[in-house]
């Protein structure tokens, strides 16, 4: 009985383990504070934070991000969550404003309304400003899925992933609550989907 429980246990752990690892990817992790000379580690043309869930925390660690030294310009993107609001990109440039980025330094989308608009309609500004590698920032439950829209849909741009590994919606102790595995799971079902539908086509 207790072999078959610390089986059990090891096994819960392990899928614990293997799915904060696979939403989470994290280009930067072994780079430190700043850029330096190693391989990823180096600045980047853009810091592109996309909205939802915790999107101040977003915008914050794309803002963190640009004061240590990765890049000097932001990208937010990200309609509006109440239709008679300002948009969350807009929400996000005043974050960075209010923070001393100058306006001149911020690109926003203000249409996109999932993460395949956000990549879409980012892509359309990598274009117009000849950017063609960024840090990607979002929740780390959504950074998998958001890196893999944003390969496909600007495949001539190199995208490294920067996590917010700690929010309001998301955390590292995510597993201990019923709302932690819906995401989880709501994640890996769109990842799944994603594939299915024709990825890379």
């Amino acid at each position: 009985m207790i072999r078959k429980l610390i089986v059990f246990l090891l096994f819960v752990v392990t899928v614990i383990v293997g799915i904060s690892i696979y939403l989470q990817p994290d280009d930067l992790s072994g780079c430190g504070k700043s850029p330096n000379d190693s391989i990823n580690c180096q600045p980047v043309d853009a810091i592109v934070a996309i909205s939802g869930g915790d999107t101040a925390a977003r915008a914050n660690g794309a803002i963190t991000l640009y004061k240590n030294g990765w890049s000097n310009k932001l990208v937010f993107s990200g309609a509006a969550q109440d239709k008679s609001g300002p948009s969350n990109a807009a929400v996000m440039k005043d974050l960075a404003i209010k923070a001393d980025i100058p306006i001149s330094d911020i690109y926003i989308d203000e249409k996109a309304t999932t993460t395949t608009e956000n990549a879409q309609n980012s892509r359309t500004i990598f274009s117009e400003h000849n950017i063609k590698k960024i840090i990607l920032v979002t929740s780390g439950y959504h950074q998998r899925r958001a890196s893999l829209e944003f390969n496909k849909r600007a495949k001539d741009v190199k995208i490294l992933n920067s996590p917010i590994k700690n929010d309001k919606v998301w955390s590292f102790w995510w597993w201990l609550t019923p709302y932690g595995w819906w995401i989880a799971v709501s994640e890996l079902v769109k990842i799944i989907i994603f594939y299915v539908t024709g990825i890379w086509s």
